[in-house]
């Protein structure tokens, strides 16, 4: 038992059972959406790039993102991230595919003088990392709707569980 002092001078004797259900109510487990997007990204893109089963294309460092940029990426893990920020985008939008994400990371093309207009992004890249994310046992195939993929349960409780060591930290 623990003594715990009232307002008024009173001791009162909880029982360490008491204690304890306390603390479960006040703990609850966290998710992707409780931990900050940034701080989640970049978590989980350090754990796809320790990962043995999340392979690098050939292609990676001389690709363009997109058909309306200049340069490939500076960044020499933009394809960790890349694959980090689809995977927390399927955990909180549910199944979603290929054109999704190209209207996701498209962006404005500049046409000169002409004003500019929105371009899709590349498709090679988002195809490319859900099927490498795929193998992973991360995402599936979505057979209800008309296609994309979905988390599985694996994938799920993956995330979360890198969300809630990062909410620790």
């Amino acid at each position: 038992q623990r003594r715990v002092h009232g307002e008024e001078g009173n001791t009162l004797c909880l029982s360490l059972h008491f204690i304890h259900k306390m603390e479960q109510t006040q703990r609850r487990a966290l998710t992707v959406k409780d931990v900050a997007a940034a701080d989640f990204i970049a978590a989980y893109a350090q754990h796809l790039k320790r990962s043995q089963n999340f392979s690098l294309p050939k292609w990676v460092d001389v690709v363009k993102t997109a058909t309306f940029k200049e340069l490939a990426p500076y960044d020499p893990d933009w394809f960790f991230v890349r694959a980090a920020s689809m995977a927390r985008r399927i955990y909180i939008r549910g199944s979603i595919g290929v054109g999704s994400f190209k209207k996701i990371y498209g962006g404005r093309v500049n046409r000169g003088t002409r004003p500019s207009h929105f371009a899709e992004a590349s498709g090679n890249i988002p195809r490319t990392i859900l099927h490498q994310l795929e193998k992973m046992g991360v995402v599936e195939k979505d057979t209800k709707k008309k296609g994309g993929r979905k988390l599985t349960q694996d994938g799920q409780r993956d995330l979360d569980r890198i969300a809630s060591q990062l909410s620790r930290s």
